[in-house]
């Protein structure tokens, strides 16, 4: 009997091929795009209505008496790690200076255009006009403060009319959005492998050559910081981290191979109950609420950026400053997008905030690909950290599924 080839060893090969093809065949992987868009947009036409409906249902499902507690815990833990992840970017930045190296000289071709954005603004953005509209634009921020309202009201509702079906509508709803996903899932190998070999042939050498002591830093803090976490999660949460590593092994190559936290999303929500063991509710709660309010790689991203641009113009930041840029990453890191190519608009925002010309963020559209991979693995596997830290506060994960010794129910 033929063995079946797992969906991970699928995408590893579909990463190897891919980034073969790209460097041999440019002209080939080129007309590749096509078909790694048309799988994004598989994937993202059901992410919003399954955000909506995942965290409806789960602040639905928690009693009214406990609802203030957790999502109390959750805010806490993203608001920490999101500013940590910010300030040990900055750290990483200030000892290896990273920028040093290149000069951004003659740097004017930017198709990015800087807007004045104030914290005010940002905030209000944060509350949709039309739940419709952020629907049909994919606002992630803007849908999860409407899934949480709507949340709350409907475990109100539930608690005097206990005979509704309507909770039930919405979980068979879940179910079916899923399904959809399960079916776009099938094709992951093929449009990954368009995406990766499509992007290599649109980099230039020179480009990425000019910029391997940025990308080396970020690297190294990307895996000193995953390091910490899983160091905290051993001792806190007492498991194996080698087992924690291997249970997360699937959603780690898809956020690396897709570079989006959204498309990632159904792989991590299932890892973490069906291996980490964590129950449906801190699942469905946490994890989408943390794509949008934990982005620890966006943070680190746009501080680590910042500072390496700062450097690269010679412009020595104070104290007051980098403590600047590590708050204003962390909030500005809440209404990241969370689909491929997201960190450019971010560090619009950012970059002239800061007093650096927008035009420096030219030179990094060509490293977009492999910052985004960095970027998205550690958002999305903060996500998944934050949920076992709050699974555990609250006594909601199951070792036996953790260690393999059953199957999660």
């Amino acid at each position: 009997m033929t063995k079946k080839v797992s969906m991970t060893t699928q995408i590893v090969i579909a990463v190897a091929l891919g980034i073969a093809v790209g460097m041999i065949f440019p002209a080939i992987a080129a007309n590749l795009k096509i078909v790694g868009d048309l799988f994004l947009r598989l994937m993202q036409m059901a992410i919003p209505v399954l955000i909506l409906g995942q965290i409806i249902q789960a602040v639905a499902s928690i009693e009214s008496k406990e609802l203030t507690n957790l999502g109390g815990r959750t805010i806490f833990v993203f608001g920490c790690s999101s500013l940590l992840a910010a300030t040990w970017g900055i750290i990483m930045a200030v000892i290896f200076n990273a920028g040093s190296g290149t000069n951004l000289t003659g740097v004017k071709d930017v198709t990015i255009e800087a807007k004045e954005i104030s914290f005010s603004e940002t905030f209000l953005g944060f509350v949709p006009t039309n739940i419709f509209d952020s629907l049909s634009s994919g606002t992630i921020v803007q849908i999860i403060v409407f899934a949480l309202f709507f949340g709350v009201a409907l475990n109100k509702f539930m608690s005097k009319h206990p005979e509704s079906g309507l909770a039930q509508t919405i979980i068979d709803f879940n179910e079916v959005i899923l399904m959809i996903i399960r079916y776009v899932m099938i094709i992951a190998p093929l449009g990954i492998f368009a995406l990766i070999a499509s992007t290599i042939s649109n980099l230039g050498a020179e480009i990425i050559l000019s910029l391997l002591s940025y990308l080396g830093v970020y690297a190294l803090a990307t895996l000193l910081f995953l390091g910490l976490w899983i160091t905290f999660i051993t001792f806190y949460v007492r498991v194996n981290p080698l087992r924690l590593i291997k249970n997360m092994k699937n959603m780690s190559i898809m956020a690396l191979a897709t570079t989006s936290s959204a498309i990632t999303l159904p792989t991590a929500m299932d890892e973490t109950h069906n291996k980490l063991g964590l129950s449906n509710r801190i699942t469905n709660l946490v994890l989408p609420l943390g794509m949008s309010l934990n982005s620890n790689g966006s943070a680190m991203h746009m501080a680590i950026t910042v500072m390496t641009i700062s450097q690269m113009y010679q412009m020595d930041f104070n104290l007051p400053q980098m403590i600047y840029v590590a708050i204003a990453a962390t909030i500005i890191s809440l209404a990241n997008a969370v689909v491929p190519g997201a960190g450019l608009v971010s560090l619009a925002i950012i970059v002239p905030q800061m007093g650096l010309p927008i035009e420096s963020i030219a030179i990094f559209a060509g490293v977009e690909w492999f910052v985004g991979m960095l970027r998205t693995i550690l958002n999305v596997n903060s996500d998944v950290y934050s949920a076992i830290v709050v699974a555990k506060s609250v006594n909601e994960i199951d070792y036996d599924v953790f260690n393999g010794k059953k199957i999660s129910e």
